[in-house]
């Protein structure tokens, strides 16, 4: 899950890490009411989107005066913000955050993430603020600095030391900023954050460090125990349908092909996608029903797949482990039936009850494609996809 900058920024200062002054605003009412709060000038008007690169896409703009402030607002808001992570489709602007502008007089990276190869944090800095770090990576990756800490031990100071090193700072500001870093790792950590990102974390002119921009994302298995951030959720910014899935317990992923699949169990799923590329095709989603796949579950299943208007056919591949084939079988038949579909469907079952499922199937009068293997099923279901035929 992902929160605004302005949410992140209230994570932030709750544990003790300093950020401009801000108000969020919905309108632009709001938007000059919070120039007249803040009570400063310049102010930041920034869009808010779950999404960085703003500022290239002229959601990010300064401000002088009410009249200034207006006028971006009227701008910004209801725009359709194109940056290079919201790819081509771009993100409509709901909500923008006025902030006080700050004396800067150096802009650094500063992120906090999991290294999976390692099995620890890594907590990474650049003198390189402002950019974007992947494109420092690549061109200049010896100005990024990174160090890993075992999350059973936590970050020690001469850690964080070494991060303020890296940063060629002296004097007040290495120890600001040594400071800083030991409580962006205890926010990450009590967050529950699978990453925290502070793009630029900025020196000002008087010596002091402060978080100008917060990008969090959350472990979603962890939501249950961290209410506050849960209630921050903007589903505006989520895809509908993966929002959708979620109420009926379905892990879906829409992407861009026109096979739909519906399988059980993420590494079948995984493996399914795989191979309808092999065949020459493209998945339309990954969905993961589950291991306690019932009628009601397929049915809920194929209305989210048949949402996405590129879906040309569907393939259902079932392992009958815990979930038995005749269940899923008849919520296939069932929800065939209901939703009236016009598309194709290539169903492969094996397993528990897969004898008993295929008599189902066979039985039920619907337009049901069988396949023997995945191999045949992703064959099947990209041949009736591209109108190529079923051999």
């Amino acid at each position: 899950m992902k929160i605004h900058e302005y949410q992140g920024k209230i994570l932030l200062e709750k544990h003790g890490v300093n950020t401009p002054k801000g108000i969020p605003a919905f309108s632009v009412e709001e938007s000059t009411n919070a120039f007249k709060k803040l009570d400063t000038s310049p102010v930041v008007v920034k869009a808010q989107i779950h999404a960085g690169g703003r500022g290239k896409g002229g959601g990010v703009k300064l401000a002088r005066t009410s009249q200034e402030v207006e006028k971006l607002a009227n701008e910004i808001l209801g725009m359709n913000l194109v940056t290079p992570q919201t790819g081509s489709e771009g993100k409509e602007v709901q909500r923008l955050y006025i902030e006080s502008g700050a004396d800067i007089d150096q802009e650094f990276y500063a992120a906090i993430t999991l290294d999976r190869n390692k099995e620890k944090d890594v907590f990474m800095v650049s003198t390189e603020g402002g950019m974007e770090i992947e494109k420092v990576a690549e061109e200049t990756p010896e100005k990024i600095i990174k160090i890993w800490i075992d999350p059973l031990l936590g970050i020690k100071r001469f850690q964080a030391s070494e991060l303020a090193y890296g940063l060629n700072l002296k004097g007040d500001a290495f120890k600001k900023a040594v400071s800083i870093f030991l409580k962006m790792y205890n926010c990450y950590v009590s967050t529950d954050a699978s990453l925290l990102e502070v793009n630029p974390l900025v020196k000002t002119k008087d010596d002091h460090i402060i978080a100008l921009d917060a990008k969090f994302n959350f472990d979603s298995n962890s939501l249950f125990r961290q209410s506050e951030i849960l209630e921050m959720r903007d589903l505006s910014e989520e895809d509908p349908y993966e929002v959708e899935a979620s109420n009926f317990n379905l892990n879906y992923i829409k992407l861009d092909g026109n096979v739909g699949c519906m399988v059980n169990g993420a590494g079948l799923a995984m493996a399914t996608m795989d191979i309808i590329k092999l065949a020459g095709g493209e998945p339309a989603n990954f969905l993961d029903v589950g291991g306690t796949a019932n009628a009601e579950t397929v049915k809920n299943g194929f209305r989210i797949i048949l949402a996405d208007q590129n879906v040309k056919a569907v393939l259902i591949n079932i392992f009958g482990g815990i979930v038995r084939c005749d269940r899923v079988a008849n919520g296939v038949v069932q929800a065939v039936k209901e939703l009236g579909l016009e598309v194709p469907v290539v169903v492969r079952l094996e397993g528990t009850n897969a004898k008993e499922a295929q008599v189902i199937l066979k039985e039920s009068g619907v337009s049901i494609i069988p396949a023997i293997g995945m191999n045949d099923a992703a064959e099947k279901v990209v041949a009736v996809a591209t109108n190529t035929g079923v051999k």
